[in-house]
């Protein structure tokens, strides 16, 4: 969450092809290879590049860069849309969800954190020849043809679904948020694929990976790390066993996906090139997690050193921090914590953040506006309840602070009707001391060998986290929970 936060994207883009704004398959007349870029693809490629750089964190420059370039360029090259690698833009994303996909023109991205799951080059070069297939297979079209308000609602739409139901609940009074803080690039990036488009993505992934010379079975491992990642995800986001990440949801199933993905690279060459040695030593040291200028989360609480500013959520609530916004979710309700422009006119800010999330065409009825003072932070807020379709009413609020002169922050909840979880997080709200601010430092990524003593749960307590310390070394490094260690076998942990 960067010094100016508006809502995020990344919340609603979870894992290997959730994102992609191609057009329909096209093939030359009877040949199964795609047709090259148009040039108005190309046109609408550049045009979308900068929005997606400032929508995601920018690109991410640091030694590992050319890497991921050269590797994204190579398999990119496999596809068919483009007759040489200089034609393809490869960014590596300075964002901390695990996220990859392309766009039209021959735009390929990829996140640091995704980058740092994959345990191998050839791991990498799967997920982005995934990404890379949905362009080629021109998927966005078809999937832009059968877009509706109910998938296009963005990330506040999101959050109402989850609680109250895919495709019902706060999905038409949320439109607005849409319309307000997502925008067209938006309203692309959460359309979603069909599942027999992602199958064939991953067909296409394996296809380029035999043609690259890597193993093809790459893709495979990497979507089961995926799967347990996304696990660990929902675990540290508040979410119960039984709740279904959005990714998941629209995908194939991952157990059965992983198992196809194995199947179907045995109609290729063997290969063994995995290039896991090289991987390990580019990403070695690499910043993983929130970049610190942007706030971090440190078990239960969001610190920004920037701003100084802290808050908790309560026990049950997980949080995302995205590049323009922190979302809390639990089985208890949703929440955001964002901003917009503020003169010191409370109504207005109040009224904007209300009108943000039901649009201009429906009036809440939130009465008068209380005010407190939260850890000397003056404060101001109020609550509406607002009538659903299918989950009856529930309850929405917006909780602002008036940080400084012409600067205010603000949750927006939303919660069943007539309970109040997030009292104690409104309460949370403070101001970090110069060196509490100083101490908040970024994780990194080291590769470590194992040692004749160690074991999984040696190696998973160097783990910089409070808590899931075992489950995210697993995940991270693509292990089952009952597997064994090695002597002399590499591994990756996160550190401060």
């Amino acid at each position: 969450m960067r010094t100016k936060l508006f809502l995020t994207l990344a919340a609603s883009m979870l894992a290997v092809g959730a994102v992609s704004t191609q057009g329909a398959f096209a093939a030359k007349s009877k040949s199964s290879e795609p047709l090259p870029f148009s040039a108005k693809e190309k046109a609408n490629g550049a045009k979308y590049h900068p929005e997606i750089l400032k929508e995601f964190g920018g690109a991410y420059q640091s030694p590992q860069t050319a890497y991921v370039e050269r590797v994204g360029k190579k398999i990119a090259l496999q596809s068919g849309l483009a007759n040489s690698e200089g034609e393809f833009t490869v960014t590596f994303l300075n964002s901390a969800v695990n996220n990859a996909f392309a766009i039209e023109g021959g735009y390929v991205y990829i996140t640091r954190q995704l980058a740092a799951l994959c345990n191998s080059e050839a791991e990498m070069a799967g997920v982005l020849g995934h990404e890379v297939g949905h362009t080629a297979a021109r998927h966005s079209k078809k999937r832009q043809k059968q877009a509706t308000l109910a998938n296009i609602i963005g990330v506040l739409g999101t959050i109402g679904g989850a609680m109250i139901g895919d495709n019902g609940g706060l999905a038409g009074a949320l439109g607005g948020a849409a319309k307000q803080y997502s925008g067209q690039l938006a309203q692309l990036f959460t359309l979603k694929y069909s599942r027999g488009q992602e199958e064939q993505a991953d067909d296409l992934g394996i296809k380029y990976l035999s043609k690259a010379g890597y193993d093809p079975s790459a893709l495979s491992a990497m979507l089961n790390s995926l799967a347990l990642q996304t696990a660990v995800d929902a675990k540290v986001a508040g979410l119960n066993a039984h709740s279904v990440p959005e990714w998941a949801s629209t995908h194939p199933d991952p157990a059965k996906r992983v198992v196809r993905a194995a199947t179907n690279a045995k109609k290729y060459p063997v290969s063994t090139v995995r290039n896991a040695d090289a991987h390990f030593k580019a990403i070695d040291g690499m910043m993983y997690d929130d970049d610190p200028r942007e706030g971090v989360i440190e078990g239960q609480e969001f610190l920004h050193p920037d701003l100084r500013l802290r808050f908790a959520v309560p026990s049950g609530f997980g949080m995302s921090n995205g590049t323009q916004a922190v979302t809390i979710s639990g089985n208890g309700g949703k929440a955001l914590f964002t901003t917009q422009a503020f003169n010191g006119d409370r109504k207005a800010y109040i009224d904007a953040a209300f009108k943000s999330v039901v649009g201009d065409q429906q009036q809440v009825n939130y009465g008068s506006i209380q005010q407190t003072t939260v850890n000397g932070i003056p404060a101001f807020y109020a609550s509406a309840n607002v009538q659903t379709q299918q989950s009856g009413t529930v309850t929405l609020t917006v909780f602002a602070y008036e940080w400084a002169p012409n600067q205010a922050f603000h949750f927006v909840t939303i919660a069943p009707a007539n309970s109040t979880p997030f009292t104690s997080m409104f309460e949370s709200v403070s101001r970090l001391t110069d060196k509490q601010a100083a101490d908040i430092k970024p994780r990194k990524v080291r590769v470590v060998t194992v040692g004749r003593s160690d074991t999984v749960a040696t190696i998973a307590a160097q783990m910089a986290y409070k808590n899931f310390q075992t489950e995210r070394f697993l995940a991270l490094n693509g292990l089952s929970g009952n597997a064994t260690l090695s002597r002399g076998q590499k591994v990756k942990i996160v550190t401060y």
